[in-house]
């Protein structure tokens, strides 16, 4: 199955809610929290040596996983948008949080499609 059209799209859009997130902390004087962020890398690569089967290459479940933790990932950051929308801050009324909400909606049912039907290919491959 390809998914890299899909995939490529949802990337551009994630890039653009991060720097949008960016600007939203800069609105409301959050810092960033540098171990927070050097946990997050560090979580991310060692996420890359999941045990798959194989020593060497990607396993069909491995596209599986990666892509139930994006769902996820978007997951979060819907209830980030819909947390900001609730507060109700007068400094947060430049930015489109509807839209950003709406279009995260958009980004999980699409990768929810993707992973479903990489999870059908990778179970049949283990099945057959």
């Amino acid at each position: 199955m390809e998914m890299g059209d899909a995939l490529a799209r949802i990337c551009a859009e994630i890039e653009a809610d991060r720097a949008t997130l960016e600007r939203v902390m800069e609105r409301l004087a959050v810092k960033r929290d540098r171990p927070k962020v050097a946990g997050a890398w560090a979580a991310e690569k060692l996420g890359r040596l999941k045990l798959n089967g194989r020593l060497r290459g990607y396993s069909p479940l491995s596209r599986v996983v990666e892509l139930e933790m994006l769902h996820i990932g978007i997951t979060g950051k819907i209830q980030l948008w819909q947390a900001l929308e609730q507060s109700l801050q007068a400094g947060l009324a430049q930015f489109d949080l509807p839209g950003l909400i709406e279009r995260a909606e958009s980004q999980r049912a699409e990768v929810e499609r993707l992973r479903l039907a990489a999870a059908a290919e990778a179970f049949a491959q283990e099945s057959g």
